[in-house]
């Protein structure tokens, strides 16, 4: 397994950028490594960062402004070869047809629901982080 987690998160709000570091804590999982956080409030920085390569998955705010975190996903999508899974925060339960539409890997409501975003966070990480897997089913039912 690799040494730490890549973890883009795209807000123009420092503190939801803020709550999404606190809720994700040091690991979204026993069986994943330890995240390091890539703080992007500006969709130019979240392209040069992805260009960059090592993201293993992003967490995009879909109320930021001018360029919403959906609309980024979609393009990310479009754009980036081999994008890392993209988790959306969205508003609303009833905007997941939003997070749909942008392609997105995941979406969790906002605010930040912390068991809620590190068990979704952590499903997307284990697809993407080198060595990760999926705990066996024994473990799971426990």
């Amino acid at each position: 397994m690799q040494a730490t987690a890549t973890v883009l998160v795209y807000s123009d709000d420092a503190n939801t950028r803020e709550q999404v570091r606190l809720a994700v804590g040091r690991r979204p999982a026993a069986d994943l490594p330890p995240v390091e956080f890539v703080e992007c409030a500006t969709l130019p920085a979240v392209l040069t960062e992805l260009g960059n390569g090592g993201i293993d998955a992003c967490i995009l705010d879909g109320e930021t402004a001018p360029a919403g975190g959906m609309g980024v996903c979609r393009q990310i999508k479009d754009e980036i070869f081999r994008c890392p899974p993209v988790l959306v925060l969205i508003g609303r339960p009833q905007d997941a047809w939003l997070a749909t539409w942008s392609r997105a890997d995941a979406a969790v409501t906002h605010p930040v629901d912390p068991v809620a975003l590190n068990d979704t966070l952590a499903v997307l990480l284990r697809r993407s982080v080198p060595g990760a897997a999926e705990p066996s089913k024994a473990v799971a039912a426990r």
